[in-house]
């Protein structure tokens, strides 16, 4: 059996396991974790948690969220939506206030500096690629503020951020409903590189991006949340292939052995049948799908984010996972 088509067999096996058996939902998977903290990420007493979008992880260990001010926006806010744990749940500390209008993707590079992506813009701000030092200083700003764009120096919605382990910036530009989701490559510097993709549903092309994420080869996985599918790129922007067995991306994180955990926080009969809420894991070597966390179930049939938004695991295995409508972050181990 030659290459390409072996790996249409192993694909197609990845998709089938993932397809529901008459009148029982998601095919069972097995789930190799267990909650062993609802509200894992402790607030402090004068604070109340809002929607938590986005979570990562230090070098050191320690746990960073982005948790949009008490509420699911940070407009007219004075608290910092940039929250340091550590692995107990305890904060340690919190910067970015006055800010950001939509904390949206967040991201810790090897060094320990800590991006974040602003999804919405509105009086002068928003728009914006922000690289804190991990004090929180403002060490870069890419594109404008306050100004929606497709161009070398603006975005449209920035949903997510990752560094190459040369440095190298790549931006998933167009949370849902922008009118020019794209991936934006820039040199460490801030540089802009080249630009890729357009509005559709073929490949190369995004309908709303949401995650984005580096295997140990080097292959940019891009959440096309929107499209119900992976996008593998090389670091040039040449297409892959596309995985549509993980659900409907809206969050990844994959560790150092090439395990994927995708968050589906919006998967339903209306938006992507066949497919349950939760969080999918498997390969990022073949695609093939190892278990399967439950999520919770959606209020209504459509209900937009009511899941788990984002995870990452620690050097344990334990996984935590954050949540917008949820409010919350939870702390799973395995079974």
């Amino acid at each position: 059996m030659g290459h390409a088509r072996r790996m249409k067999f192993i694909l197609a096996a990845a998709v089938l396991a993932a397809i529901p058996m008459s009148g029982t939902g998601v095919r069972a998977q097995s789930n190799p974790y267990r909650v062993v903290e609802e509200g894992w990420a402790k607030a402090p007493a004068d604070r109340t948690w809002g929607g938590m979008g986005a979570i990562s992880m230090d070098p050191d260990g320690n746990i960073w969220i982005l948790e949009r001010c008490g509420a699911n926006n940070c407009v007219d806010s004075n608290l910092g939506p940039v929250l340091k744990f550590d692995r107990s749940g305890k904060l340690l500390k919190s910067f970015g206030a006055g800010i950001f209008v939509l904390p949206h993707g967040l991201h810790v590079d090897r060094a320990g500096n800590v991006w974040v992506t602003d999804g919405q813009g509105r009086d002068g701000k928003g728009h914006t690629v922000v690289k804190f030092s991990p004090e929180g200083k403002v060490l870069l700003t890419l594109g404008t503020t306050g100004v929606a764009g497709s161009g070398r120096d603006t975005f449209n919605r920035p949903a997510a951020v990752v560094t190459a382990p040369n440095g190298d910036i790549f931006v998933a530009d167009g949370h849902s409903g922008a009118p020019t989701p794209r991936v934006v490559k820039f040199s460490k510097d801030g540089e802009f590189i080249k630009a890729w993709g357009t509005k559709g549903s073929g490949p190369g092309e995004f309908e709303g991006l949401h995650a984005i994420a580096f295997d140990s080869k080097g292959r940019l996985f891009v959440g096309d949340r929107s499209n119900n599918r992976f996008q593998i790129f090389d670091q040039d922007g040449n297409f892959l292939e596309e995985w549509k067995q993980f659900g409907r991306p809206g969050g990844i994180f994959i560790d150092k052995d090439d395990t994927i955990y995708a968050s589906d926080p919006e998967s339903s009969v209306g938006s992507n049948p066949g497919f349950k809420r939760g969080i999918w894991i498997g390969s990022a070597r073949d695609g093939t799908i190892s278990g399967f966390i439950p999520g919770p179930e959606p209020k209504a049939e459509d209900a937009a984010s009511e899941g788990v938004e984002q995870v990452v695991t620690d050097a344990e295995g334990n996984l935590y996972a954050v949540e917008v409508s949820g409010k919350r972050a939870r702390k799973l181990i395995k079974k």
